[in-house]
């Protein structure tokens, strides 16, 4: 199963949880991914809502649009706790996905939002200096991620 069909079923099952104190085995993602992604929103929830709370300006969380909620939620999970994930990926992933299951206004709401967590707090802690993004290198890797992330095989460089 490709990741954005597990972060899909992270977000369905995410969405369900706001309506139901518990969830039962079969209403939680069949993707080990999924369900990890899933598990670790629930357990760093207060974290990642206060976040979404400080920069979401003139919105209580409560007041947002509950697939953007679930979506921020399980970007900046990805974000803060998934290193195999670039930035980048995660961030384009939230915002492909606010397209599909959001409102018009979902994917930049979401996008700038999650642009701000990332400059704000993974510029260092993910290797970025004052000045922006390591050079080709990570570049490369992220792509490579990318592709991965949307069930892509990774373009392989030629051998000398």
């Amino acid at each position: 199963m490709k990741r954005r069909q597990a972060r899909e079923q992270a977000l369905q099952a995410l969405f369900q949880r706001e309506f139901l104190e518990t969830l039962d085995e079969e209403d939680l993602p069949e993707d080990p991914y999924g369900r990890e992604l899933f598990r670790g929103v629930e357990e760093h929830r207060a974290e990642i809502d206060a976040l979404i709370a400080e920069r979401a300006e003139g919105w209580p969380l409560e007041r947002l649009h509950s697939v953007d909620r679930n979506l921020l939620r399980l970007a900046i999970y990805e974000l803060l706790y998934e290193e195999d994930v670039p930035p980048e990926v995660a961030i384009d992933e939230a915002v492909e996905l606010a397209k599909k299951y959001g409102t018009e206004r979902s994917p930049a709401f979401i996008n700038g939002i999650l642009d701000r967590i990332y400059k704000e707090k993974l510029g260092h802690r993910r290797g970025e200096s004052e000045t922006g993004p390591e050079p080709e290198s990570q570049s490369k890797s992220e792509s490579q991620a990318q592709e991965q992330d949307q069930g892509k095989e990774p373009e392989k460089e030629p051998t000398p």
